[in-house]
């Protein structure tokens, strides 16, 4: 699992500039007020070699006008997640007692911090930075993300602390999966009927799971680690009210699976939030398996279960590779059906194909259906390969990429799927020209 990273830092000190250059690109939005961090929070970045996820936690918004309270609040989040923490402090102003309290809520929680002090914009300011030694965080490492100035030396000490974090591995034939979903959907009940004990709080109040709790498990002679997506320890609903604070969550145990189990409660129906939950599994190319829980409590007759699944056929076409399966944690039933779909899901995100098969099946699906053509040029395809597994990953050797429009790529993914079982994941295929 790759180490995490966390910005902190008060409205206005520049977390989002020094996010996007981290990260090589506007993924958040920067202006010149305060609070206007709108987009993604969590992406991925990468310093001499060695790969970290990144948390904007400016991007957690509370609705809140108590700044103290919401920087407070970021800070506990970046905390409870970061292996190490920047905090960003303002080099043109003074220490304030804000920066002081974040100071010692981060001195007090033995992550490593790296002190950065922002707006350093030409050497005549480096002087600025020697008051911030007292807020005893050590030496303060001045930059400038509007310039890009000094972030090398910033990111060369943040890297040096990946070496002390603790890495958990289990065997390699181990399959690791997670349940994500909206709050209350049971996720943690899942765990505990799976387990047959109680081995996560469970109750009824929405966003009541606090800790990351990794559960070793063994069915018919296969090893799992299933991971719950847990809230925060802290009491209170304010962290349940931040949509993207649980988002950050579920991305983070997605990247630890193989799996993702989409967990929908069967009683309540699909909302919104269930479709943008299973999109973030989907985009990191995970397997797939939908669950939907709570089918005990659902009024049924001989065509109800069908009726539902053709609801989440059509409001998630996206996963139209996944199986899903029907279950009730409360009374057990039904869960000997989840893990054949979660190993049949594992297999074959790990499917590697022969050129010279995957070949005829291109050719094969051409002739069925001749390849486009755009102002009078057609699309060629001279050649593919697979490229990758989890997910998938099959490379098209093409005249020009811009003939491969997306409905004739779904064509192509639609013929390998009906050759090789892809159930269970998704695939990827990429257009590259051919030299």
């Amino acid at each position: 699992m790759k180490p995490t990273v966390a910005i902190v830092g008060k409205a206005n000190v520049g977390k989002s500039t020094i996010f996007n250059r981290v990260v090589g690109e506007r993924l958040s939005i920067v202006e010149d007020t305060p609070g206007v961090t709108r987009d993604r929070i969590y992406a991925e970045g990468e310093w001499l070699t060695n790969e970290f996820n990144i948390i904007d936690t400016g991007g957690i918004e509370l609705n809140n006008e108590d700044f103290q309270q919401e920087i407070k609040i970021q800070a506990e989040i970046a905390i409870e997640e970061a292996d190490v923490i920047i905090f960003i402090v303002d080099g043109k102003l003074s220490i304030t007692a804000e920066d002081e309290h974040v100071a010692s809520m981060l001195q007090r929680s033995g992550k490593p911090v790296v002190l950065a002090v922002n707006k350093i914009d030409n050497p005549e300011m480096r002087s600025n930075i020697y008051e911030y030694y007292n807020l005893g965080l050590g030496d303060p490492y001045p930059i400038s993300g509007a310039h890009g100035l000094g972030l090398g030396d910033l990111l060369d000490k943040v890297v040096s602390h990946f070496k002390d974090i603790p890495i958990v591995e289990y065997d390699q034939d181990t399959i690791k999966f997670c349940f994500i979903g909206r709050p209350n959907v049971g996720k943690s009940s899942l765990i505990n009927a799976i387990v047959g004990e109680e081995r996560v709080i469970v109750s009824n109040i929405a966003g009541t799971t606090r800790d990351a709790i990794d559960t070793e498990y063994e069915y018919e002679g296969q090893k799992f680690v299933m991971i719950d997506t847990a809230g925060m320890r802290k009491r209170g609903k304010i962290y349940e009210n931040i949509e993207k604070y649980s988002v950050l969550r579920a991305q983070k145990a997605i990247e630890r699976s193989d799996v993702a189990i989409i967990v929908i409660d069967g009683d309540q129906g699909i909302i919104e939030q269930d479709k943008k939950v299973a999109g973030y599994a989907h985009e990191q190319g995970r397997g797939v398996v939908i669950v939907v829980n709570k089918w005990d409590a659902v009024d049924k007759d001989t065509h109800t279960m069908k009726k539902f699944e053709d609801k989440i056929r059509n409001e998630f076409q996206f996963l139209d590779y996944a199986q899903i399966v029907f279950v009730s944690a409360l009374k057990k039933q039904r869960l000997k059906f989840l893990f054949p779909e979660i190993i049949a899901s594992y297999e074959n995100q790990q499917r590697r194909i022969q050129s010279s098969t995957l070949n005829e099946v291109v050719a094969d699906a051409v002739a069925m259906n001749p390849t486009p053509t755009d102002k009078g040029r057609r699309l060629n395809i001279f050649y593919a390969t697979q490229v990758a597994i989890k997910p998938p990953t099959f490379v098209l050797f093409v005249n020009d990429v811009e003939l491969l429009h997306f409905s004739y790529k779904r064509y192509i993914e639609n013929q390998l799927r009906k050759a090789f079982d892809y159930t269970g994941t998704p695939i990827h295929i990429i257009a590259r020209k051919r030299n």
